[in-house]
Parts: C-alpha cells; sequence; structure tokens
C-alpha cells in the first residue's frame, strides 16, 4: 500500500529520536557529582565524589577535586580508596576566616587520588568528610579535573545557572539548606497527629474508667440494698 514508506520513514525518525535521548540521558548521568546532592549548613557532612570514565578507549587515570577557598572548611579527611593513593593539599587563605576553633588562616584547597584506574564503563566514589559548612551562602561548588590514560583532562568546572540548561562540564554541586529548617517542620507535622491521638486515647480511656465506675457504684449499691432486706427479714 502507498502508506508503507511513510509508516516506515516515521517509525526509523522515532527509533533516532529515542536513540538521541537515551545517548543525551546517558551523556547527562555521566557527570561527575557529588553526593548526598545537599547537606544542612552548619554541620558536618561526608560527600562521595562519583567519577565515571566517559572514554571508550581509555581509562582515569587521576582526579582532582578543588575545595572552594571563598568558603573555606577547617575539618577536611579522606577515606581511603583501594588501589587509589591520596593527597589533600593546604594553601594559605587570602585572608584569615573565623572558625569555631579560632582564626582560619590555611585549609585543605586539593585534593587528589592517582594510582588507580577507572575503566571504561564503570565508575569510582571517592569519600570525604568535611565541616562545618558555611551558613553564609546556598551552595558549595567543587570543581574537578579528570585525567584519562591517553594525556586528556576534563575540566568539571562550570557553574550550574538556575533555570538555565545544563552546562556541558557542570562543577560538582553540593546544596546548602537552612539549619533545622526542614527537620523542625518534618517533628512538627508528625508531632501534631501523635498528640491528637494521644489526647483521643486518654479522652476514650477516662471515659472508660468512668462508665466502670459508675457499674461498681451501682454493683456496690444493689448488694447493700440486698444485705439491708435480709437482715430486716430475719429481725
Amino acid at each position: 500500500m502507498p502508506f508503507f514508506p511513510h509508516a516506515r520513514r516515521i517509525g526509523a525518525i522515532a527509533s533516532l529520536a529515542a536513540l538521541s535521548v537515551a545517548g543525551l540521558a546517558t551523556a547527562a548521568s555521566a557527570h561527575v557529582t557529588a553526593n548526598p546532592k545537599s547537606a544542612e549548613q552548619g554541620s558536618y557532612a561526608k560527600v562521595s565524589f562519583r567519577v565515571p570514565n566517559e572514554r571508550d578507549g581509555a581509562a582515569t587515570t587521576k582526579v582532582v577535586v578543588h575545595l572552594p577557598v571563598e568558603h573555606p572548611l577547617a575539618s577536611v579527611s579522606v577515606r581511603p580508596t583501594p588501589g587509589w593513593k591520596v593527597k589533600a593539599e593546604k594553601s594559605k587563605l587570602p585572608k584569615p576566616v573565623k572558625s569555631h576553633g579560632g582564626e582560619l588562616t590555611e585549609a585543605v584547597t586539593t585534593i587528589t587520588w592517582s594510582g588507580g584506574e577507572i575503566e571504561p564503563g564503570q565508575f569510582q566514589e571517592f569519600e570525604v568528610s568535611m565541616g562545618p559548612l558555611p551558613d553564609d551562602t546556598d551552595q558549595l561548588m567543587f570543581k574537578a579535573d579528570q585525567t584519562y590514560s591517553n594525556g586528556e583532562v576534563v575540566k568539571w568546572e562550570e557553574e550550574p545557572a538556575e533555570g538555565a540548561a545544563e552546562p556541558e562540564h557542570p562543577a560538582p554541586t553540593l546544596k546548602l539548606t537552612p539549619k533545622d529548617a526542614a527537620p523542625t517542620a518534618g517533628l512538627t507535622a508528625q508531632r501534631e497527629p501523635a498528640e491528637k491521638a494521644a489526647a483521643s486515647t486518654d479522652d476514650g480511656t477516662a471515659r472508660l474508667l468512668g462508665g466502670i465506675g459508675i457499674a461498681v457504684g451501682a454493683v456496690g449499691l444493689g448488694l447493700g440494698g440486698y444485705g439491708l432486706s435480709r437482715a430486716r427479714s430475719r429481725a
């Protein structure tokens, strides 16, 4: 029939579109990211930098994460990653920053993992404990350099813009939420039904005890009247 070629052409276009969407989704999901995506301001957090291999013919051999100098972190420690060497380097800060322990004049600004390999189709997570997280910003951006065995270096350093399309090489970002904002709201929401349920239970218990007391009183009065009538009949 004459419409078959058109149907085949539409099917081919749809298939190509589906493959393109799948390819874009795969590329987007292959970025270097910080996990979890958010943490509470002023708290200590364990952040995992997830590094996937985006190349088919080369392995990732080195990863460098740059910690933000404008929001230095007083405490930074790294978790050993099997097969990898790690080096945390401190630098002098442009100006001293007040910290919980006093004045901070230097801080860890770069962490380098080397000596291992992330093969094509694989990923690796590098864990860092850090804090206290700043309370004067709503996000921390960690620029990262990913080096491949063929000498290529991919820099993940572009800042994601609110409401804009994701850049080609976005920097790993940790969103910071106000202290106790979400947990307090959650606890309040949970507390109200619990208090209502407790009040309802107490009210029901009081009514039950009141009913039992009335019944016991009625039985006592009945027994007392019966005993009195027996005593009178004997007399």
